[in-house]
């Protein structure tokens, strides 16, 4: 039994469970908000900080942040209990967002969105990991439902505020906001978020924390001096990091086999179902955030539509992505069946994917509305779906771990996507603006290009505004292409992904550290009534029904990366 396990347990009524998940909504509030609004205000913000040739690194200074601190987060999480990393996270982001409101030059603004991501991946992380702490995988659906749900409002609100604060107010105001809405969410989480804390009993894997980081940020630095105009793939910097981040594997690996707790068990990868849901987290995220990021962008500039004009436009995608991801809670709680729904969206996802190769400047705005719902109906059907199965097919004792690492690797994919199609799309479009501004006689190019903002554009002549807003049609559109087939590989891997029974028992029931269902709603109410105590009503409910199980107890299997039969 753990130490958690031998103290009064959790009664995890019904109440209880939804004043926890209201704790959670609302830290993904917070997480997901900042990463919309973002999008909206990019390119006045890289226009007025003077970094539209470097516009990617905004983008993926968070992602490369938040996927270091996965791990970090789920294999602590499940060490040292997950509250006290909540409120941390929760923290770190509402600091950073001070610090980016603040910043005035790029790379100091850069910086800022970095440590957002620190927090912002723990929120993301922790919010699905206490979900199977607290809820059974048979029930999880209905809640990862709406946690999916509130990513797409958010990135509803996000865009339109981001607009709003660019055309009426400040860009700053994208950040300002987010501080009020951070100590609410702390508040919350202090007094909502009841779990146990823990006291770790093994040596934290801290050289397989510093070697994981390492391989991960030499990975991203790869890919974007690769892609980069003034390095390329044929430069000796780019393969020094290349060669750089395959020592860091092979030393993370070794480091791992010997480690007394492993940040990652290696043990996970011996897991079919694991390896495959994680493959299609991986491949999904190189295709979608890619697109993702650069959508807005291209929507101000290419279509010629202000801030606000174009976070009305991300309206569709998230209503599809809501919709989608809220029906397929729904279902897979009824049915059990989680298959079928990542194939469906994978297939949906590249089918508008494709489509969207097609955008130009004269395509009509209804149509682009059309093709964002789809492709929004499409991630709906995937993203929470794929955690769940992760969670399903692991013990619980290392359900956190699990969860950050399929989190892990879809974020790597998204940092590559981002970084590799983000260097295509800035570097074509670079070379399309010099080209532009040269012809106009600009006396400095250079810095025509890289203060460009939509403010600016629309003070432009017409026929050189005409051919900026072709310039941004013809670099983007095309990058679709390269896109496509990472998102059929991970309709392949939905293919084969296996149905396995969806567990009855929550993660903290299975460890011994709480009691759910009518038990825990009578012992509540014994409670309330000046019965029982919780220790003793928990150990006559343990001796007649055998409702608080240890792992020891349930048979459950020795290697953390097979699935458990709960």
């Amino acid at each position: 039994m753990t130490a958690a396990a031998t103290e009064q347990p959790l009664l995890l009524t019904q109440r209880r469970i939804w004043i926890i998940f209201s704790a959670l909504i609302a830290g993904m509030m917070l997480s997901s908000l900042d990463q919309t609004i973002v999008s909206t205000a990019m390119p006045t913000i890289v226009g007025q900080l003077g970094g539209v040739e470097h516009q990617a690194w905004i983008t993926t200074a968070y992602l490369l942040a938040t996927t270091i601190v996965m791990p970090i987060y789920g294999k602590f999480g499940d060490v040292l209990g997950r509250r006290n990393l909540f409120l941390i996270a929760i923290a770190l982001f509402t600091l950073a967002s001070v610090g980016a409101a603040f910043s005035d030059n790029f790379w100091m603004f850069v910086a800022f969105r970095a440590m957002q991501g620190l927090g912002g991946g723990g929120l993301m992380i922790l919010s699905q990991a206490i979900i199977a702490d607290i809820v059974p995988a048979s029930e999880r659906g209905k809640y990862l439902g709406p946690l999916g749900a509130i990513f797409g409002l958010s990135a509803i609100a996000g865009p339109l505020l981001g607009g709003f604060f660019v055309d009426h107010m400040t860009w700053q105001w994208a950040f300002y906001i987010n501080i009020p809405i951070g100590i609410a969410a702390f508040a919350i989480a202090w007094f909502a978020l009841t779990i146990p804390n823990k006291k770790a009993t093994k040596r934290i894997d801290i050289a397989g924390v510093v070697t994981l980081s390492l391989a991960t940020t030499l990975l991203i630095f790869f890919t974007d001096f690769g892609g980069r105009s003034d390095f390329g793939w044929d430069a000796l910097e780019t393969w020094m990091l290349g060669a750089g981040f395959l020592a860091a594997v092979a030393t993370f690996i070794w480091i791992e086999s010997r480690a007394e707790d492993p940040i990652i068990p290696l043990g996970l990868f011996r897991n079919p179902i694991f390896i495959n849901a994680t493959a299609i987290g991986f491949t999904l995220g190189l295709g979608m955030f890619a697109a993702i990021a650069f959508v807005p962008t291209f929507l101000q500039m290419s279509s010629g539509t202000s801030a606000a004009a174009s976070g009305l436009l991300m309206l569709p995608m998230m209503v599809g992505m809501m919709g989608t991801s809220i029906w397929s809670g729904i279902a897979i709680t009824k049915s059990g069946k989680y298959k079928i729904y990542p194939i469906v969206g994978a297939l949906v996802t590249a089918l508008t994917m494709t489509a969207m190769t097609t955008l130009a400047a004269s395509t009509p705005i209804w149509l682009i509305c059309v093709y964002l719902f789809v492709f929004g109906a499409g991630l709906g059907l995937i993203m929470q779906v794929v955690v769940l199965v992760v969670q399903n097919a692991v013990d619980p004792e290392i359900v956190g771990t699990a969860t950050s690492t399929n989190n892990y690797f879809r974020e790597v994919g998204a940092s590559l996507g981002v970084a590799i199609f983000g260097a295509l799309f800035t570097t074509r479009l670079s070379e399309n603006l010099t080209a532009i501004f040269t012809a106009a006689g600009a006396t400095d190019v250079g810095s025509a290009t890289a203060t460009l903002d939509p403010q600016t554009l629309s003070q432009l002549p017409e026929p050189v505004r005409d051919a900026i807003v072709n310039a941004y049609a013809e670099s983007l559109a095309p990058v679709f292409w390269y896109l496509i087939p990472f998102i059929l590989i991970a309709f392949v891997f939905a293919l084969f992904l296996k149905q396995i029974p969806l567990s009855d028992q929550a993660g903290m029931v299975a460890r011994g550290e709480a009691i759910s269902g009518a038990e825990a709603e009578a012992l509540e109410a014994a409670q309330r009534a000046g019965g029982a105590s919780g220790r003793d009503a928990a150990d006559l409910v343990g001796a007649g029904t055998g409702s608080v199980p240890t792992h020891d107890a349930s048979g459950g299997p020795s290697d953390p990366g097979d699935a458990p039969r709960a």
